[in-house]
């Protein structure tokens, strides 16, 4: 056996950067179709080895998670904007932020949001005209913001607000398409591209610091989570210092900084990452959905139908939404064929072993739900919309990681049942009263921090009732 893993030739400067550069999701498939379970590649100076075995990703994100960290790239430009969020914290940082951030996404406080979400998705359904034609991934972009914001910040997100967020996202984006030229320039290097990023990067933090000084005071009112209304939601339990009080996250951190168990810095880093993270992938599930069901109009049926019975007796409730069982499939076909996040990277702190191969410590380890996901190894058709594949006979004999879109282990996205009830709710609402027709080109993509169509998305609002 050999022991280096098959890969790719590269150019002697870039490796294969400029290829992953030119077209990443092409580059992924390529790879994983040709090299078998470990493929090595080249991204510029970074020693990168992909893995496309179910099995081999499980040990990493969780029978061995300990062996793994998130990577430090050479070019921090995700630090400088994340900073020690929950996304990149490591070791006892990470520890601690989870802790004080698990009972903003207990399920029971989770459930209680469905008031909130459903009354976001009214609002922004109301400036909806018949007719019209919506770039829906604006459309739920600002409306997934909304959201976030009430949610975990406890307070409402001005129209302007919202602009401020939406403007700034396309220069934080542009930082993360790949771009073998990065690595031969410095982040301080004031390049077009740099002063935009940094200038971004501020615009957002004086919105945060904006939202926080307006919250402040106001952390130990009970009145102030928007799922403690209906007295269900959870509170801390007795003898916790934050027992009896808001548990929306921004509250928990306050209180936090005031027992000096948080600085500044680390309110500004974890709020930061949850209005970005928070609302952007669930965002992309929801418009890659909507254009699915457009080109699939008796899937769209099906969901429709689903959707008049869970708004039957009112607005619908986290409990209507548990029964949605025909649109929670749908919405695994669409983060399967377009996961929001298509790669995730980790960096072994020691050797470990991995589909037979040494791989060094401080190497990067690709872990790509895009070709994982579109993978013939594990799905028949796999590039068909087939919802039916999630049905519990179809899905028995797949390995638990043929479908990751949340990651997984220690380290799995805490906001994956938030993600899910939003995005059911929204679809409910929304598949209820319209039907969206997309009016655009064949769909493509563009990589960054996350995966995005590379046009807008433009979609014809038509009430069902004339139809």
């Amino acid at each position: 056996m050999s022991v280096t893993p098959p890969g790719p030739i590269g150019d002697p400067l870039f490796g294969n950067a400029r290829q992953y550069a030119d077209d990443p999701f092409t580059f992924i498939r390529a790879c994983a179709d040709s090299y078998g379970d470990v493929v090595r590649f080249d991204l510029g100076p970074l020693e990168t080895y992909m893995l496309t075995n179910p099995r081999d990703i499980e040990r990493v994100l969780v029978a061995d998670a300990e062996k793994y960290r998130k990577p430090s790239f050479g070019d921090d430009a995700i630090g400088t904007l994340l900073g020690d969020g929950l996304l990149l914290s490591e070791g006892e940082t990470w520890q601690r932020q989870r802790r004080l951030a698990n009972p903003s996404f207990h399920t029971r406080r989770i459930g209680a949001l469905a008031g909130t979400m459903v009354e976001h998705t009214d609002d922004q359904m109301a400036g909806w005209e018949p007719g019209d034609v919506i770039d829906v991934q604006l459309e739920v972009a600002r409306l997934t913001v909304r959201i976030i914001v009430s949610a975990m910040f406890g307070t409402d997100i001005t129209e302007e607000e919202v602009r401020t967020v939406q403007e700034n996202l396309e220069p934080l984006g542009a930082r993360f398409e790949p771009d073998p030229r990065r690595f031969l320039i410095p982040n301080w290097v004031p390049t077009r591209e740099n002063r935009e990023f940094d200038a971004a990067i501020a615009t957002l933090e004086d919105l945060i610091d904006d939202i926080v000084a307006r919250r402040r005071g106001t952390e130990y009112d009970p009145d102030i989570d928007p799922a403690g209304t209906d007295g269900i939601a959870v509170r801390g339990p007795a003898g916790d210092p934050d027992g009896g009080l808001p548990m929306d996250l921004l509250s928990v951190l306050l209180r936090a900084y005031d027992r000096g168990e948080q600085t500044e810095k680390n309110l500004r880093d974890e709020l930061v990452t949850m209005l970005l993270a928070g609302h952007d992938t669930t965002a992309l599930t929801l418009t890659y959905t909507f254009y699915l069901l457009s080109k699939h109009p008796h899937i769209r049926e099906r969901v429709e139908a689903e959707a008049d019975e869970a708004v039957a007796d009112g607005p619908p409730d986290a409990m209507d939404a548990r029964g949605m069982t025909e649109t929670e499939r749908v919405l695994n076909e669409a983060m399967r064929l377009y996961p929001p996040v298509y790669t995730m990277f980790r960096e072994p702190k020691l050797d470990v072993k991995l589909g037979g191969y040494r791989i060094p410590e401080g190497a990067a380890i690709m872990l790509s739900q895009w070709a994982i996901h579109r993978s013939p190894r594990w799905y028949d058709a796999p590039e068909a919309f087939d919802p039916d594949r999630w049905r519990s006979e179809r899905r028995a004999d797949r390995p638990r990681f043929a479908f990751f879109p949340f990651g997984g282990g220690p380290r799995h996205c805490i906001g994956k049942a938030l993600s899910l009830l939003e995005a059911k709710l929204i679809l409910a609402r929304v598949c209820s009263q319209y039907r969206l027709a997309y009016e655009g080109p064949e769909l493509t993509l563009r990589g960054s921090l996350t995966m995005h169509p590379n046009h807008p998305v433009p979609m014809r609002v038509t009430p069902r009732s004339d139809n």
